[in-house]
């Protein structure tokens, strides 16, 4: 039989997840992410139905190159049902209205998409049967690759026959989340590959890795820089820290992480303070390990000399803070955001290093970066070149990615 699925994007590429499957008369999209670095996505008026012909949006997290093009789908008409997790649905505007800011829409749309796609979204279950539409039925899986991931099975009765899409899927053993669901049996499976063909660093190695390299980094009194994407990765590497900061086995073995030298640790992105303190308030959704650490008073996410620097003027004011420190800061690819500043003040002086915990992908300045430190080679940021004399460092096994 014929399989009713057309990739729209993220068939060939990493970025930009679009799929749409029709099923008895019903137009289903599954995800509407945008295209980052060098991937492309079919523009919306040459997809094979309308915008207005859509009946359901179903959303598996809420990362831009899954969710990016909700804004444009609201504003040329789309109004249907969309369909993604409770978390996914308490991410969605944060996320949205961040990206919004570098975006093409007038302010009135801007607000116009914000309020449709508040009223429009809705939150299901994990693990529960949901009727849909003429026959077809719809069960939302725990994926394990951020807060609120899902991979999505389709049932149509009437044509006896199920459809899975994979969403990203995540790992097991991942701080914060619980392990991915095992999924019922389909027919047609449409899975995830970014990382198909390799194997990652070994995980459990992964927090000491990360141990030894800030008390090396620390060690002249540099800043530890380290990009992370403000969903998932900045949450992740918060609750890691905090592991490091309040476990003996590495406070002792490393004089620069123990309490009466630990380093200031900054949170530089307005979007990452509200995606944790959002993940905070979701802790239902935590696995057992956070749950414990929670009940015990020791929230994974929060510690001493951890500082949320939000406001721009406070981010102006940390441009002048001398180390030690960490900073994290957005965007994850060095692609935008705070980051940028940062890497301008500080890229060269031999002092200071950056550590990537996540993937780079092509045509980003990240990318360009891990590939030219050891050359030195000249970073250009608005006309200006700046050599690449800070430490670079890369740390496998951070990936949300199943392998």
């Amino acid at each position: 039989m014929k399989i009713p699925v057309t990739h729209l994007g993220g068939a060939t590429c990493v970025t930009g997840s679009c799929h749409l499957l029709q099923m008895q008369g019903v137009n289903i999209l599954v995800d509407c992410g945008i295209a980052q670095g060098r991937d492309r996505l079919l523009p919306v008026d040459r997809w094979p139905v309308k915008v207005t012909e859509l009946d359901f949006i179903f959303l598996t997290h809420a990362h831009l190159d899954h969710i990016g093009l909700l804004p444009i789908l609201v504003k040329n008409g789309f109004g249907g049902e969309i369909i993604c997790t409770h978390p996914t649905r308490a991410l969605l505007v944060p996320m949205l209205k961040d990206a919004m800011q570098f975006g093409d829409l007038s302010q009135k749309d801007k607000e116009f998409a914000q309020e449709r796609i508040e009223a429009l979204a809705w939150g299901f279950e994990y693990g529960q049967v949901f009727e849909l539409k003429k026959g077809i039925s719809f069960e939302l899986g725990c994926a394990g690759h951020i807060l609120g991931s899902c991979f999505v099975r389709f049932n149509s009765r009437k044509d006896g026959y199920a459809i899975l899409f994979s969403g990203d899927l995540g790992n097991r053993d991942t701080p914060l989340l619980p392990d991915p669901d095992q999924a019922e049996f389909a027919d047609f499976l449409f899975l995830e590959s970014t990382y198909g063909n390799r194997l990652h660093d070994n995980r459990s190695q992964r927090i000491i890795r990360l141990t030894r390299i800030l008390d090396h980094c620390l060690s002249d009194g540099g800043k530890v820089m380290i990009p992370a994407f403000a969903l998932g990765r900045t949450q992740e590497l918060l609750f890691e820290l905090d592991r490091i900061f309040s476990d003996h086995q590495y406070t002792e073995q490393f004089p620069n992480l123990k309490p009466s030298a630990r380093p200031p640790v900054f949170i530089d992105t307005p979007l990452g303070i509200e995606v944790t303190e959002i993940y905070s308030s979701l802790s239902t959704f935590w696995d057992q390990e956070a749950k414990g650490l929670l009940g015990k008073g020791d929230h994974p996410m929060d510690f001493r000399r951890l500082f949320a620097v939000e406001k721009h003027r406070q981010h102006e004011q940390l441009m002048n803070v001398k180390g030690p420190a960490v900073i994290i800061a957005g965007s994850g690819m060095c692609s935008g955001g705070r980051i940028i500043d940062h890497l301008a003040r500080g890229i060269e002086d031999p002092r200071n290093d950056i550590i990537f915990v996540g993937y780079q992908a092509n045509g980003t300045t990240g990318r360009w970066i891990c590939e030219h430190a050891e050359r030195q080679g000249l970073f250009a940021l608005d006309g200006r070149k700046y050599r690449i004399r800070a430490g670079v460092h890369v740390i496998g096994g951070y990936s949300a990615h199943a392998d």
